[in-house]
């Protein structure tokens, strides 16, 4: 029996999604959860089906892959009062801990969160990484996860 396409895609992000929630044990699942309710709600859309994996916390930050179609990105969150909150969302620019450094990150979570993300992204096929690839510049969000407004003067 031949499965439809789109259902394989579907099983296939959700092995993904268990497999980086599985494969990085060192964050806490409720964390994980956290930040992929917090993208989801921003993103996810019934036509355009957000995925998210993998999900690296170190401390009070975190950074996500997200894949919708044949796009993606990466996303940078801070816990802030005990929620997480999308601070920016780039491409390869924030598997560099240097970038994570200059969006507030202290040095050393930066440089475990950039050597950690390196080694769950390893894990993932070439083909998704590929798609964290594609998101161009760096696009900061003020803490709703929407662009911050222009002061006009």
């Amino acid at each position: 029996m031949k499965l439809p396409t789109p259902f394989v895609r579907a099983a296939t992000a959700a092995l993904l999604l268990v497999a980086a929630t599985v494969g990085n044990t060192a964050e806490p699942p409720a964390d994980q959860a956290a930040i992929r309710q917090v993208m989801m709600a921003q993103f996810d859309k019934p036509e355009a089906r957000l995925a998210v994996a993998p999900v690296v916390v170190v401390g009070d930050a975190a950074v996500a892959g997200w894949s919708q179609g044949d796009r993606g990105g990466r996303a940078l969150l801070f816990r802030k009062h005990g929620k997480w909150q999308i601070a920016a969302c780039a491409g390869d620019a924030l598997k560099e801990a240097k970038v994570l450094r200059d969006a507030g990150v202290s040095a050393g979570d930066a440089d475990r969160l950039a050597m950690n993300l390196a080694k769950a992204e390893g894990a993932l096929p070439a083909d998704l990484r590929a798609k964290f690839s594609t998101f161009d510049g760096y696009l900061r969000l003020d803490g709703s996860g929407q662009h911050p407004q222009e002061h006009k003067h």
